[in-house]
């Protein structure tokens, strides 16, 4: 599969730590040659929009559209508890 970056989800991940921009660089791998890799724990999150939910780390997670054979990156942001 693709990903295409929104810019938004751009924007918004470079406000994060390196750290977290490498995991989320990780996961992002895993999603493209995986959708049910066990780490990336993707759930669909508002399904009337088709917008899903997969983990950086317990406190990042990242939004996405799936879209032909393309994944859209939408945001990223902290978890909250």
């Amino acid at each position: 599969m693709k990903v295409f970056y929104d810019p938004k989800f751009k924007k918004n991940l470079n406000e994060f730590p390196e750290f977290i921009q490498k995991k989320a660089d990780k996961q992002i791998a895993y999603l493209s040659s995986n959708l049910l890799h066990p780490s990336l724990r993707a759930k669909k999150y508002k399904e009337s929009e088709g917008i899903w939910q997969a983990r950086v780390d317990n406190n990042v997670r990242f939004y996405f559209k799936i879209e032909g054979n393309t994944y859209i990156l939408i945001n990223i942001k902290y978890h909250p508890k």
